[in-house]
């Protein structure tokens, strides 16, 4: 397993549509082993594959649920409500932005067995799926921010003198 670098914003990559995965390979395997690693490295929640470099639809997310997710080929099948808050994203480093996704998400996906299974996430999870399924078609949040992006640095002193 390896740290990979995280490409941000302004790489060409990040505005390209990624392919699907056709088969589980010893390669793909050890993406997604480092996709993990990376993400905890830089302590997000998720991670998409063309965010180290690698055009496939393949996502992983872990919102401290006690579930590790790996979403390939995703594919949003149903959403509704509604949430509004503050983003971010590892490939748009220091910054933040208010954004209003779906609250209940349904999503049809591959395993790492390449076997297919449908999961559905709400709150943080939902927020999770989208921004992540966003990435693999070459949308990044912060075309979708509401006002304008926040250092992140400011949010922190905001919450310390709200406290």
């Amino acid at each position: 397993m390896a740290i990979r670098k995280v490409r941000v914003i302004g790489d060409e990559i990040l505005g390209k549509v990624c392919k699907p995965v056709k088969e589980m390979t010893p390669r793909t395997r050890e993406l997604i082993e480092d996709m993990f690693e990376t993400m905890y490295e830089e302590n997000g929640v998720g991670l998409a594959a063309s965010q180290v470099g690698v055009l496939r639809q393949i996502v992983t997310i872990d919102v401290e649920d006690g579930n590790q997710y790996v979403l390939i080929n995703p594919e949003i099948l149903e959403t509704s409500g509604e949430q509004t808050g503050y983003e971010g994203c590892l490939s748009v480093p220091g910054k933040t932005g208010i954004v209003t996704r779906p609250d209940h998400v349904r999503v049809r996906a591959l395993n790492e067995e390449m076997e297919p299974y449908e999961l559905v996430g709400e709150g943080l999870l939902a927020r999770a799926i989208c921004h992540e399924c966003d990435h693999l078609k070459g949308k990044l949040y912060v075309s979708m921010v509401e006002g304008e992006l926040k250092d992140t640095d400011a949010m922190d002193e905001e919450e310390e003198s709200e406290e």
